[in-house]
């Protein structure tokens, strides 16, 4: 059977002047053309070739032996060719670009900048990619606790928090409570694994281990306080959510760093505002 989307060796099973018919050697009905300027020379019939299948602009499977960057399935990073009225066209190596549907855009996209897509096959059985990569993405990573990662953030969830593309190959996840500032679709981060669930999935963080990050958040406070021109108008004592809007970190997070700061003299704390000792 000749796939769609597919790198597959097919025969050569008829030759003619605009180029040559390819099969799978079992359905003799079935046949797929490899246009002429594609075919090597010396080239016979019974010849093996390595190919992609893909529909041509008049929609006709047709052969090529350029193979793409994107294959059904998979996940891979492609530049935005241009755009159009029904969706984005990306760049993955062969003649006609690749759709991108408007609705299978986690975020709008813009010409000439990356993003993250998987390869499948809609319901006319075109191939289209889709920016809702976690199906495609694997969940059997060669990473372990305490792992540094690099990975794409390709969803962000209010109940869930930021989904993650390790490698843009293995699928991760930044749980809502370890996520700390203006993190957004399309994001190249660097996280630390801080757990490998039971199907293989990883749960990351983008913040070190407590006692690394103390000294973090505390210079962090500090710039902060000094942006207020050196007297911070809450305390440790402020609600989560204001703590959350002013500081990204979470409000054990800042009274660590702000207990931090007080025990080595930088900071006093008044009812109403934490102050930078001059």
């Amino acid at each position: 059977m000749i796939q769609l989307g597919v790198v597959q060796t097919l025969k050569i099973v008829k030759k003619v002047d605009f180029g040559v018919y390819l099969g799978d050697g079992e359905n003799k009905e079935e046949r797929v053309l490899l246009p002429k300027k594609q075919v090597p020379e010396g080239a016979q019939t019974g010849d093996e070739m390595e190919v992609f299948v893909y529909r041509d602009s008049k929609d006709r499977m047709i052969a090529t032996v350029h193979i793409p960057r994107l294959t059904l399935h998979k996940v891979a990073r492609l530049r935005v060719a241009q755009v159009a009225k029904v969706g984005a066209f990306l760049d993955w190596g062969l003649e006609k670009d690749l759709l991108l549907p408007y609705k299978e855009q986690t975020r709008k996209v813009s010409q000439g900048e990356e993003c993250l897509v998987a390869l499948y096959i809609d319901k006319s059985d075109r191939l289209c990619a889709t920016m809702n990569v976690y199906p495609y993405l694997l969940t059997e990573s060669p990473y372990g606790k305490e792992d540094r990662v690099n990975g794409t953030v390709y969803e962000i969830s209010n109940n869930f928090g930021a989904f993650v593309a390790v490698d843009d190959k293995y699928s991760g996840l930044i749980p809502k409570k370890e996520l700390y500032g203006n993190v957004r679709i399309g994001d190249v981060i660097q996280a630390r694994v801080t757990g490998i669930r039971e199907d293989g999935k990883l749960d990351l963080s983008i913040r070190e281990k407590a006692y690394l990050q103390i000294e973090i958040d505390a210079k962090k406070v500090m710039d902060v306080i000094w942006s207020f021109d050196g007297a911070l108008p809450f305390t440790d004592k402020a609600s989560p959510e204001v703590i959350r809007r002013e500081m990204q970190m979470s409000k054990n997070e800042f009274k660590r760093a702000v207990g931090h700061l007080l025990k080595e003299g930088k900071i006093q704390i008044t009812e109403t505002a934490i102050r930078a000792k001059q």
